[in-house]
């Protein structure tokens, strides 16, 4: 059993707009799917158990960049989008807030009947993780989500988080099931992180011996143990600083899809009829699709995608947010009919991108480029919880210089 990270965010309270949580479900659909399509459920699922590109992932869907409810709104707009096409998908979420996370194990029931998978040990799996993270590792988090995402050929990944009011953050845990054989024989094979000894130790031949394990684990510093964890942490303030990104990745970005499109670059991309400011959402989420796990360290640079319902770094830029999904939608479905070249074609605006960043120096003031994306906002149908992005007055054109 593979424990692969957790990520350490400020705590957030309020709502998701309607507005926006119907559009998270959409684009984190059709996210999904393409990644089912070109690297299928056991990646789906690997993906999911990283905090560094499940952080990225709210990120690119409009969320608040560094926020706890990441993690409640990512998790209940995929199973709203997810569970109805479970059975052509291949992939069922669990789960959820509150009292929709005591709902697991019966949920977790009702798909093993459907699919013949093993109930008994995806609801064990289920209690144990959360039992870990709840109980066996004091760290003051208590959990208030659980979500259990299991695939029809019985894989699967953990997502819970807990909070720590004393200290206004939340902790989320990922856990992941690749390599496998038995929760209790060969726990956390593979922990991601620098090896500084032995943890977690439920090792034992037979599963009465579980139980020792995690008496065991909760005698353990849970400080130490945290180090052996990939562990994102995310700062407190809410607007996003150049030391919050990658610059030359960001920069990048910027300049291949605003100022650098060679004559033939929309032909090359079959996309298009596709202005720069779309051009920049859209080589972000196909980079949260295609990119390496490697580019996932700064989940700010992904909120240059869709923006944030807060307002940071800028309003959600509605209008671009819907031609991304349509993009990618009709990708999905003439991919479905056998014509793959749009889909293909945003991978390789990812792919153009990647390349460039090679020789690519950043000159550039990122307050500049969000100061710009507030001033053009109202013109792409900006929204954050506050109300409409309204014409400024007095717009200030910015040229980029990122030589």
């Amino acid at each position: 059993m593979k424990r692969s990270g957790t990520a350490i965010l400020p705590l957030h309270y309020g709502k998701v707009p309607p507005w926006l949580y119907e559009r998270m479900s959409v684009l984190g659909l059709s996210i999904v799917e393409v990644m089912l399509a070109d690297y299928g459920k056991d990646e789906v699922l690997k993906r999911l158990a990283d905090p560094f590109w499940f952080q990225s992932f709210g990120a690119v869907m409009g969320m608040d960049w560094h926020s706890s409810g990441i993690t409640t709104s990512v998790m209940g707009s995929l199973k709203q989008s997810i569970n109805p096409r479970s059975k052509e998908l291949g992939i069922y979420i669990c789960g959820g807030k509150g009292r929709f996370s005591k709902e697991t194990p019966n949920e977790l029931l009702i798909i093993a009947d459907k699919t013949g998978l093993n109930g008994t040990e995806l609801v064990r799996a289920s209690k144990l993780s959360a039992k870990v993270d709840n109980t066996a590792i004091q760290d003051g988090y208590q959990l208030y989500l659980h979500n259990f995402i299991v695939s029809d050929e019985g894989n699967w990944a953990v997502v819970q988080q807990g909070m720590n009011d004393a200290d206004g953050t939340a902790r989320r845990y990922h856990w992941h099931s690749e390599n496998m054989e038995s929760f209790v024989d060969e726990p956390h094979k593979g922990i991601q992180g620098i090896n500084q000894g032995q943890i977690l130790n439920l090792t034992a031949s037979e599963a009465k011996e579980s139980r020792k394990g995690i008496l065991e684990i909760s005698h353990t510093n849970s400080e130490k143990i945290m180090q052996d964890f990939a562990n994102l942490i995310l700062p407190a303030h809410h607007d996003v600083r150049a030391s919050d990104v990658d610059l030359k990745k960001l920069g990048t970005l910027l300049y291949m899809t605003r100022e650098n499109q060679p004559a033939n670059f929309e032909e090359l991309l079959l996309l298009k009829g596709v202005g720069p400011r779309t051009l920049q959402s859209l080589a972000l989420v196909s980079e949260v699709i295609h990119g390496a796990p490697s580019r996932f360290r700064d989940p700010a640079r992904f909120s240059f995608a869709h923006g944030g319902k807060d307002g940071h770094p800028f309003p959600v830029p509605i209008n671009v947010y819907d031609e991304t999904i349509t993009i990618l939608q009709k990708g999905i479905e003439k991919s479905k009919l056998g014509n793959s070249d749009k889909l293909k074609s945003i991978n390789k605006l990812h792919t153009i991108i990647s390349e460039a960043e090679k020789n690519f120096t950043p000159d550039f003031d990122i307050n500049d480029v969000i100061e710009e994306e507030r001033q053009n906002s109202w013109r792409f149908g900006g929204k954050t919880v506050f109300g409409d992005a309204e014409k400024p007055s007095k717009p200030k054109p910015i040229q980029l210089s990122l030589f």
